[in-house]
């Protein structure tokens, strides 16, 4: 909020009490001329709250947290409750000046108040604010003071009165004087004071007595760094992911340092921070660095060691620095704030900002020398070799050699962004003559980098590579790296494919990652038949060349496609053949989780939790994103299945956190959120999310998670419960059927969302329809098909039988599901067929049967934590003992026609009545011809009239 708004000509109105404004009526809400600032809503309630209750209120913290921001839209709203706002914002240049805060203070009181005090007081404050010239006496001191608490008392009778003061470090020492003598004796006076003071980290405020006597005093937190990110996509500052992350750490909250750093990192155009930390601008470091700067040289210098070590302890800072050096430069550091050793011997700085702050401030030959004797310090050969390329930024091929060798070292270790960094580091200490590593380090950077999530970084090398490289295997294992880069994105990256292969021909090994990834790119569009064809290639030729990773991984894609396509011992061969080639080390790890599904898919739930959660244990934090991604995905997948509905909630949430931390958007990770809200949470931020899944899915070309999206949506429509949501149900799911068909897809999964599919249309009504889908799903029935999908199959035709008034029928068909899944490791479905059946059974009138499989159900979703068909079985239990009461409808009335004229009376369709009664349509028409005979009415509408008329719906 501008400051100026506060300074607007008073509102005389009657003063609204913080915690009661007055309520805004007329044409919708006003808007008002504060608004809280982003991430300080709470905060400024809290303000605002205390004000009222305190008659005072001290906001503290140190610079840059937002504290005038703040104060800006305390002022702001308490202007458009009624208030008379006196503002004054010291600079440090004024505070040698004497009653100049007075001044700004009375700047808006009218004249006639200062006319109507007593003559002396109003002498001596004329003379303060300069608007009299001459001496005030012995006493003008306490004259000035007199006249200043006069006037505001005289002032508050007006209208309410709020002292604004920004800066109270700042504020002359006279005004102070004035402030807090005013502030003793505001008595009954409706004067209040709000003000902020400058104050270093976690310390107390010095001038509180400037504010009446119990002021709250609140410590302005860091902002969060959603709110930070949004602050600075409001200021036009957008920023690469890396570079956003280095932002979000140095800032640490602070909305003045990110929003500078974020700017001069803009203005630099460094896709990444310069030697290990981001650009600081000079006002910044100027900020950050007062006391710093007033420190001795050799103090600073051992503070560079610091800022320049990743991670800098005692031993360390000694062993560069020597130890006299060391204790000395630390003690001072620690006297003013800005670092110290904890008992573990680690060295913290007092805030983040301060490393990159004291390394953008040095010299460039003091920060080399600074890394050079890190170099010689440090023990761990990764550290040690960055420090090395740090100190030495020609070009050295010995020296790029030892740093190449330690980003191997550091991926090793399961640290890509480091492993990355390094190669990056190699690559530029490369001599110019050998361009040939020169583009294998960029290229291995720009892998490292998408093994760390930071695809717009691994993107900028790898493209880079592409553009300059001469050589024909150069630019084709860019183009590699930027199909790696792409993720499940693959629909529009043909050319990196087809353009690959035309440079790679003759290069059995090339044309083997090549083809690996078409095959891959086939499987994701739904070109399953394409997949295959490429997977076979891909694997013959990595075979030929003795390219094991290449062949392990076509064998994977190969099963995928096998089993999508319904063949699974075809699928099973071709993974023991992966299996068989494979090093049980990463190369593997796809083939495990793939043979974990297959194993879900068979309804060995318990066996493929077994498989996932031991593929998580050996990946450790060694797998790259999308590895780390499948896998949680995976583990939602099974835990939904296997009634962990809780456990699934949170595997989804850490998966998601995961792919945030990356600084992603990932199709797989929110179908993982929404098949857990779906089942374990609430269905309609499941709808939400699988929206977001599609649209992922849709944008990445990505037929394979297009499909799972859409499925989850249809289910979350359809355990909403809602006739009105099954039509989005029967949408979604008719779509994600069409997909599957026009890919060829015949999967367990397929089957069962047929079955779904089904269920929604006899919800809506839709009974031949519903008919059609099942006779389609039981003509794809062949061969061994999974028990669950069958008792899918054999719930939706019972729900279906039920619809058309074959209720014997449907009650058979559904216990024969029930018994299916009695014993199986599949409580969720147990719970869906137990609740269909118990619905059939009350509505058929037979309560104690209805009764004792709803119970059931209930009590198993609720052990399982599968909350919305909890709440589901729950409001069919609540319905088993209603019962159309005569005296609630109008005389003449059969039960059956008493309940068909009330579901047209609540909008129902005749399809709609009639699946809700089980009934036949026809039966419906027949009801509904004797119902307008009954009143004499001729439709819908009036026979929905006179329902209204005749008293309260049945219950």
């Amino acid at each position: 909020m501008a400051p100026e708004a506060a300074d607007a000509a008073p509102v005389h109105r009657p003063y609204a009490h913080p915690a009661a404004l007055p309520p805004r009526t007329g044409g919708g809400p006003l808007r008002r001329p504060w608004t809280a600032p982003t991430g300080r809503e709470a905060l400024l309630e809290e303000a605002w709250q205390h004000l009222g209750r305190e008659g005072g209120l001290l906001l503290h913290g140190p610079a840059g947290i937002g504290k005038s921001v703040v104060l800006d839209a305390l002022a702001a709203r308490a202007a458009d409750a009624g208030a008379t706002v006196l503002r004054c914002s010291p600079a440090p240049a004024d505070t040698p000046l004497p009653y100049l805060g007075v001044i700004d203070l009375f700047a808006r009181v009218p004249e006639d108040v200062v006319r109507a005090l007593p003559s002396a007081p109003r002498t001596a404050l004329r003379t303060a604010l300069l608007r009299e010239h001459g001496p005030v006496g012995p006493y003008g001191g306490l004259a000035v003071r007199l006249a200043v608490l006069e006037a505001l008392r005289r002032l508050a009778v007006r209208a309410p009165v709020v002292l604004v003061v920004d800066g109270l470090q700042w504020l002359d020492r006279p005004s102070a004087e004035v402030l807090a003598f005013a502030a003793r004796r505001f008595d009954g006076a409706d004067v209040r004071i709000a003000a902020t003071e400058r104050v270093a980290e976690d310390a107390l405020p010095a001038r509180a007595d400037c504010c009446p006597a119990g002021s709250a005093q609140v410590a302005v937190p860091a902002l969060g760094d959603d709110d930070v990110t949004l602050l600075l996509l409001a200021a036009g500052v957008t920023l690469p992911p890396s570079v956003l992350r280095a932002v979000l750490h140095a800032a640490a909250g602070n909305p003045l340092y990110a929003l500078a750093l974020g700017a001069g990192a803009l203005r630099a155009g460094a896709p990444s921070p310069a030697d290990g930390h981001l650009p600081v601008p000079p006002q910044l470091r100027a900020l950050v660095l007062e006391q710093v700067r007033a420190l001795p040289e050799p103090v600073r210098a051992v503070l560079l060691l610091a800022a320049s070590a990743t991670r800098p302890t005692l031993a360390l800072l000694r062993s560069a620095a020597g130890t006299e050096a060391t204790a000395a430069a630390l003690e001072a550091a620690e006297r003013c704030g800005v670092a110290s050793c904890d008992p573990s011997g680690a060295v913290r700085f007092g805030h983040p900002l301060l490393p990159a702050a004291l390394c953008a401030d040095a010299a460039g030959p003091a920060r080399r020398r600074a890394h050079a004797l890190l170099a010689d310090a440090v023990g761990e050969p990764v550290a040690a070799a960055r420090h090395l390329a740090l100190a030495h930024p020609q070009a050295d091929e010995a020296t790029a050699r030892r740093v190449m060798a330690a980003a191997y070292t550091a991926r090793e270790r399961g640290d890509a962004a480091t492993a990355a960094e390094l190669a990056a580091l190699a690559a530029g200490r490369t001599p110019a003559d050998r361009t040939g590593p020169h583009d294998q380090r960029l290229l291995a950077a720009a892998g490292f980098a998408c093994d760390a999530g930071h695809r717009e970084e691994s993107e900028r090398i790898a493209q880079r590579v592409l553009d300059t490289s001469a050589s024909a295997p150069g630019r084709v294992a860019a183009r590699l790296v930027l199909l790696r880069n792409a993720g499940q994105a693959l629909r529009d990256k043909a050319a990196l494919i087809t353009d690959g292969l035309r440079e790679a021909a003759g290069d059995r090994a090339l044309e083997a990652k090549l083809y690996d990834w078409a095959a891959l790119r086939g499987l994701l569009c739904g070109e399953l038949v394409q997949a295959a064809e490429h997977a076979l290639l891909a694997a013959g030729r990595a075979a030929a060349v003795g390219d094991t990773g290449t062949e392990v991984d076509a064998l994977s894609t190969l099963a995928r496609v096998r089993s999508l396509t319904g063949e699974p011992a075809a699928a099973e061969a071709a993974l023991d053949q992966a299996l068989a080639r494979a090093d049980h080390g990463p190369r593997s790890w796809g083939i495990q989780r793939m043979r974990a599904i297959l194993t879900l898919d068979s309804d060995r739930v318990a066996a493929a939790r077994e498989q996932v959660l031991a593929l998580l244990d050996a990946t450790g934090g060694a797998a790259d994103v999308e590895q780390d991604v499948a896998s949680l995905v995976a583990l939602t997948r099974v835990q939904v299945r296997a009634g962990e509905c809780r456990e699934a909630l949170r595997t989804a949430a850490h998966c998601a956190q995961v792919v945030a931390d990356a600084g992603l958007t990932s199709a797989p990770a929110l179908y993982a959120a929404a098949l857990a809200e779906t089942f374990g949470g609430d269905t309609d931020h499941a709808c939400r999310l699988a929206v977001d899944a599609v649209a992922a899915s849709q944008a990445d070309g990505d037929q394979l998670f297009l499909l799972r999206a859409l499925a989850a949506l249809g289910q979350a429509a359809l355990f909403a419960g809602d006739r009105r949501r099954a039509a989005q149900a029967v949408e979604s799911l008719r779509r994600a059927l069409e997909i599957g068909a026009a890919m060829g897809a015949v999967d367990p999964p397929l089957l069962g969302w047929h079955a779904d599919l089904a269920e929604a249309l006899v919800t809506a009504g839709e009974t031949d329809a519903a008919a059609a889908v099942l006779g389609q799903a039981r003509a794809r029935v062949t061969g061994a098909v999974p028990g669950s999908v069958l008792a899918a199959l054999e719930r939706t035709e019972g729900l279906l039988a039920a619809a058309t008034g074959h209720a014997k029928e449907g009650v058979e068909r559904l216990r024969s599901s029930v018994q299916r899944l009695r014993g199986s490791e599949l409580p969720v479905e147990l719970v869906r067929t137990l609740t269909a059946l118990g619905t059939v059974e009350r509505r058929a009138r037979h309560r104690t049967a209805a009764r004792a499989a709803l119970a059931e159900a209930l009590e198993l979703a609720e052990a399982v934590g599968a909350a919305p068909l909890a709440a589901r079985a729950g409001d069919e239990l609540a319905r088993v003992d209603a019962v159309v009461r005569g005296a609630a409808t109008p005389a003449g009335l059969t039960p059956a026609e008493a309940r068909v004229a009330d579901l047209v009376r609540g909008g129902a369709t005749n399809r709609e009545v009639a699946a809700e009664l089980f009934i036949s349509v026809k039966t419906v028409e027949g009801t509904l011809s004797r119902l307008y005979r009954k009143f004499g009415v001729r439709s819908r509408t009036e026979l929905a009239h006179v329902m209204a008329s005749a008293g309260p719906r049945p219950a």
